[in-house]
């Protein structure tokens, strides 16, 4: 598929071309406000996709698996295609990327610069860098932060924590909250009909409370037929190795990576969603979308006790929340679920009804949109 030249641009080098901030609700958004400008370049070696009616894929080749090189040949390879396209604007939504942002917009081209995450704070808990590199990394990733803060035309944070990092005339918080009805099946399985099953999709890390969640079973060794399902790649590959050898895991359905209807079919079979993040840096004032996206279904959610997502969930009475470093208060919060089927339903349905309210991609899709239409005034963008 041939390039013209291209309006407007989101890019990622690093997250897959089905991304849910991405391409599910960001560019899809702008793609039906303005179907022929708006594009995704990645980076994921499945080649070029222009679907009837659907944005536009651009692909840069599959990258080096080193991280280093990963980085560097990803900003060559995107710097190459713009230069050939020439796109108005670029949004792109990995840090590495920084490098080529500011070349771009040197040379004219508008930016947007997507901050999924605190970056310098989760760098601080990144297994893969050494103890000794993490803070000098940090500090380094902050200066980058702090240069395209002033030189990008738009800064678009995940939570209103990151954002307060960024200059606030240039920066528009946009939410990773879910769409409303996109996990939500036409015929859920009736709550009280549901197995004694829990889930938990995204990513399985040992600081995101893979190891507790899996321990947190075998205090439940007298309910036989309870389950966790669990979807989302392990890593690192070491704690891929270690997880399943837990007495626990027996109680595990692992499903490895699925699609988003699997979760829907997933999610509307369980009681409860769990989200049990460890107190890092980075976690304590995240917004995990899969929180929003369990609430979203109805189910009630079994979280982290941080003073940001107690907010929440407390102030929705949508769910419990623990230790995520106690098993066993994990454990009892799975029992408590099983034992009171009414109140949790309960809570599964107020937190669905916070979602319809608030925390919805529906009102963060305004804020994208107005960012849009400052940038470009003259071209209609429907709000």
């Amino acid at each position: 598929m041939t390039a013209a030249k291209l309006q407007w641009v989101h890019l990622s080098t690093v997250h897959p071309r089905t991304d849910t901030r991405i391409f599910i609700k960001q560019v899809v958004t702008l793609f039906s406000a303005l179907p022929s400008g708006v594009s995704l370049v990645v980076a994921d070696g499945l080649g070029d996709s222009a679907p009837a009616g659907q944005p536009p894929v651009y692909d840069l080749g599959k990258l080096p698996a080193s991280r280093f090189r990963r980085a560097v040949a990803g900003n060559l390879r995107a710097f190459r295609f713009f230069r050939r396209t020439r796109p108005q604007l670029v949004h792109f939504h990995d840090p590495e990327l920084i490098p080529l942002g500011i070349v771009l917009r040197l040379l004219g081209c508008k930016v947007i610069y997507d901050v999924h995450e605190d970056v310098p704070r989760q760098t601080m808990s990144k297994h893969w860098i050494p103890v000794i590199f993490r803070w000098p990394v940090a500090t380094a990733t902050a200066a980058m932060e702090w240069l395209a803060g002033l030189l990008f035309s738009g800064i678009v944070p995940a939570t209103s924590t990151i954002a307060a990092r960024f200059p606030s005339r240039k920066t528009v918080l946009v939410q990773n909250f879910p769409i409303q009805s996109e996990l939500v099946l036409a015929e859920p399985v009736m709550y009280a009909e549901r197995p004694p099953k829990f889930a938990y999709v995204g990513g399985v890390a040992d600081i995101r409370g893979g190891r507790e969640m899996v321990q947190a079973l075998e205090y439940l060794a007298d309910l036989p037929d309870v389950r966790l399902e669990m979807a989302g790649g392990i890593s690192p590959e070491v704690f891929a190795e270690e997880l399943p050898r837990l007495p626990g895991w027996q109680k595990v359905i692992y499903r490895g990576l699925i699609g988003r209807q699997e979760v829907a079919r997933l999610l509307g079979s369980a009681r409860a969603g769990l989200v049990l993040f460890h107190p890092m840096p980075n976690h304590v004032d995240a917004q995990p979308n899969k929180m929003f996206e369990y609430m979203s279904t109805g189910l009630p959610v079994i979280a982290s006790d941080f003073p940001l997502w107690r907010e929440i969930v407390a102030g929705a009475g949508c769910g419990l929340l623990v230790d995520p470093m106690d098993p066993r208060a994990i454990a009892d919060a799975l029992r408590w679920v099983l034992d009171h089927p009414e109140e949790a339903e309960a809570m599964g349905k107020k937190g669905q009804e916070a979602v319809k309210k608030i925390y919805n991609w529906e009102h963060e899709a305004v804020q994208l949109k107005g960012l849009y239409l400052r940038l470009f005034p003259v071209q209609a963008v429907s709000a």
